[in-house]
């Protein structure tokens, strides 16, 4: 039977031909599907990690690369070892998530900690853009399980309140940026022989303080302003 079949098909060239490379397709046929591989990438890239096994990629054992987290997501800056490896000016972020640390210039002890609580929106806004920064310069190699992100991978309501405070803190700036439009900054300038030196173009220069929603460090805060002398008695 199958003998006839074949004396067909060689009767009609173009059938044949058509066999011919649908069988070498099935002979080329990769042995792991594309579907299997884009599944195995995606696991390798949303690799998650315990507190304690990021611990191990500190820096300290050069046959593993050099691994740090910040709210959350964990970055390789191996190729930054000489900032990052033992010695370097920020190896204290590396092995950890120790995203406080990215504002509060605190690197010691319960400094290096991910939690924010207390620090400002605009605070928070700068860790979030330091986030940004390590996507944009390094390679992000999974997620950290606590804080931000739960054993599955999805963000926590932590995450999510972070991040809003962010946007928040990203209108706050706005608000700032329009609020002292209104009344120009004072020229400043500081030499060792001459010490510092204080003056306005138009006006006279005097320290008011920003409003606590809008201040810089969450705290009340003072900004040096130029105003004219019908203005002075606004100042107190």
């Amino acid at each position: 039977m199958a003998t006839v079949i074949i004396k067909r098909l060689a009767k009609s060239p173009f059938v044949l031909i058509t066999v011919l490379v649908t069988l070498a397709a099935f002979s080329f046929t990769p042995r792991f599907p594309f579907k299997s591989f884009s599944n195995s990438l995606q696991q390798q890239v949303q690799r998650l990690f315990t507190a304690e096994e990021l611990a191990l990629y500190n820096g300290t054992d050069d046959t593993l690369p050099v691994l740090l987290g910040i709210l959350g997501s964990v970055f390789d800056v191996t190729k930054g070892k000489s900032h990052y490896g033992v010695g370097g000016g920020y190896h204290h972020f590396s092995g950890r998530d120790a995203s406080r640390a990215f504002v509060s210039g605190n690197f010691t002890g319960d400094g290096l900690t991910d939690s924010l609580r207390g620090l400002s929106s605009t605070e928070v806004k700068s860790i979030v853009e330091w986030r940004e920064f390590y996507f944009r310069s390094y390679t992000f190699v999974g997620k950290l399980v606590g804080r931000y992100y739960d054993g599955e991978g999805n963000p926590t309501k932590s995450l999510k309140g972070v991040e809003a405070k962010a946007a928040r803190g990203t209108q706050l700036l706005e608000k700032q940026k329009k609020e002292e439009a209104k009344q120009p900054s004072c020229n400043s300038r500081w030499s060792q022989g001459e010490g510092g030196e204080v003056w306005c173009d138009d006006g006279f220069p005097r320290l008011v303080r920003r409003p606590l929603e809008i201040a810089l460090t969450g705290k009340m805060s003072k900004r040096c302003a130029c105003f004219k002398e019908d203005q002075l008695s606004e100042t107190g």
